[in-house]
C-alpha cells in the first residue's frame, strides 16, 4: 500500500502528469531529490503510468459502445479475439450474465455497427448486447471537456505521439523529436494541453498495489438522468460514468483497492436517490485496457 506521501504524489500526478519535481516537492514538503526518487519508484513499479490522453474528437473516437458478449463454452479465446481488435479499448472476462465485457470506440455509428458485427461473427459468440454511449460524464482515462476549434499541423501530431507514449518526456527530448527549440516546443505542448487537445495524467493501476478490484454497474434512473449521473460521478471510487441507450440509463465503473471498498462504493451508488442498480459485474481478468488510439 502507498504511504501518505506517495498517495499525495499519485493524486498530484493524476491532476497534472507533467508537474515538476520541485512543484511536487513543495506539495509534500520533501526535497526535490527525495521526490524524484519516490516518483521514479512509482513509475518503475507500475503503480502509476503517466500518459497523454488525446481528446476523442481529435482522434475520431466519438462513437462508444459497451459490448456484453454471451459465449458458448469457455470464454478465454473470445476475449482474446476481442482484445486484438484495434477498436477495442477495454476487454475483460467478467462475472454476471455475460462472460465477456468490452468497450469499443470508433468514429461513427456505421463503424460501430461493423465492429459489433465483427464480434458477433467470432467463433464461440452466441450474441452481443450493446449499450450505446451518448454522454461521457466521467472517465479517468479520457478527456471529457468541450474542445475549442483548433487546427493541428504535423509538429503537433509528433508531440501528441510522444506524449501518449510517455507523458513525462522532457521538453529537451520533445524538442529533438520535432526539430524546434526547447522554448518553441514547450509553447506548443502547453497550447495542446491548455486547449484540451491532450491531458497528461497519471493512470493508477490498483492491481499493482496488490488488491485491484474492478467492477461495472448498470443503473436505471427513475428521475433526471443527468442529475443522477452527476451524483454518482462525485462518489469516491467511481472512475467512469456514461449515459446512453440500452438496457440501462447509466453504466458506471468502480476501481477499488479492496473488496470492502468495492462493496462500499456499490452501496453508495445504491443509496443515490432515484436510481436502481439493475446489474453489477466483477472484472475477473482485464485482458486489454488502453487509454487512447494508436496515433501512428
Amino acid at each position: 500500500m502507498l504511504d501518505a506521501v506517495d498517495a499525495v504524489l499519485v493524486r498530484e500526478l493524476q491532476r497534472d502528469g507533467r508537474a515538476t519535481f520541485q512543484a511536487l516537492a513543495d506539495r509534500v514538503g520533501l526535497s526535490r531529490t527525495a521526490v524524484r526518487t519516490r516518483v521514479q519508484h512509482l513509475l518503475d513499479s507500475g503503480i502509476v503510468r503517466v500518459v497523454g490522453i488525446v481528446h476523442a474528437s481529435v482522434i475520431g473516437t466519438g462513437a462508444i459502445g459497451h459490448l456484453f458478449v454471451d459465449v458458448d463454452g469457455p470464454a478465454r479465446h473470445v476475449v482474446d479475439a476481442v482484445a486484438r481488435k484495434s477498436a477495442a479499448w477495454f476487454a475483460a472476462l467478467s462475472t454476471g450474465a455475460h462472460a465477456v465485457v468490452a468497450e469499443v470506440r470508433v468514429r461513427d455509428d456505421a463503424t460501430l455497427a461493423q465492429e459489433v458485427d465483427g464480434v458477433r461473427s467470432l467463433p464461440g459468440v452466441r450474441g452481443v448486447e450493446v449499450f450505446r454511449v451518448i454522454s461521457v460524464v466521467k472517465d479517468a482515462h479520457s478527456v471529457v471537456t468541450e474542445l475549442p476549434d483548433v487546427s493541428l499541423d504535423e509538429i503537433d501530431w509528433r508531440l501528441l505521439r510522444e506524449l501518449t507514449r510517455d507523458g513525462r518526456t522532457p521538453y529537451t527530448r520533445l524538442a529533438e523529436v520535432v526539430g524546434l527549440s526547447q522554448a518553441a516546443t514547450r509553447a506548443r505542448a502547453v497550447r495542446l494541453m491548455r486547449t484540451g487537445v491532450i491531458h497528461v495524467s497519471g493512470i493508477v493501476d490498483s492491481r499493482a498495489l496488490g488488491s485491484g478490484e474492478l467492477a461495472g454497474v448498470g443503473v436505471r434512473v427513475s428521475s433526471d438522468v443527468d442529475t443522477a449521473a452527476g451524483r454518482i460521478a462525485r462518489l469516491s471510487g467511481i472512475n467512469y460514468v456514461v449515459t446512453g441507450f440500452g438496457r440501462y440509463d447509466l453504466v458506471c465503473g468502480i476501481d477499488a483497492t479492496s473488496r470492502d471498498l468495492l462493496l462500499s462504493t456499490l452501496e453508495a451508488v445504491r443509496a443515490v436517490p432515484g436510481v436502481w442498480v439493475g446489474e453489477s459485474w466483477h472484472h475477473l481478468d482485464v485482458v486489454k485496457q488502453t487509454y487512447g488510439a494508436d496515433l501512428d
